[in-house]
């Protein structure tokens, strides 16, 4: 498997919100105005799951596979292109932020992994950095 990871990314606020609102797809709908819609459209959700438009990508839907309290989630993809797995995992630096770190994990030969390599790489940091900006600009 081919992992790609973002860089370590401080997120302000408490690791308990940011693993509650990651592991509950359903409240994306309160978030979804802070999304460039130029670049991402969310299509449907729920608790569990979600579907995406994502220039130039196309249609990916994700389900929640796995949720480590206060952790991680894990997230596959059941609809895509490129089937993936998806990681947003946090730590806590203190009682009011925490750090995160996306990772996706691919299933593909090495020559595929040279060529799309780099496009991944800037989606993750862009998942990342998004993540980032959706908590500063919501309430705790």
């Amino acid at each position: 498997m081919t992992k790609i990871e973002s860089s370590v990314h401080t997120v302000p606020a408490p690791q308990a919100t940011v693993y509650t609102r990651l592991s509950d797809l359903s409240g994306l709908g309160s978030i979804a105005d802070r999304i460039p819609q130029d670049q991402l459209a969310i299509e449907s959700y729920d608790a569990d799951s979600v579907t995406l438009r994502i220039d130039p990508v196309g249609r990916v839907a994700l389900r929640v596979v796995e949720r480590t309290p206060q952790k991680c989630v894990k997230m596959s993809t059941t609809e895509s292109p490129l089937p993936f797995d998806l990681w947003v995992q946090m730590l806590p630096v203190d009682e009011q932020t925490s750090k995160i770190k996306v990772t996706i994990g691919l299933e593909i030969n090495i020559v595929m992994a040279a060529m799309i390599r780099k496009p991944i790489e800037e989606g993750v940091q862009k998942m990342a950095q998004a993540l980032t900006t959706v908590f500063s600009n919501t309430p705790q």
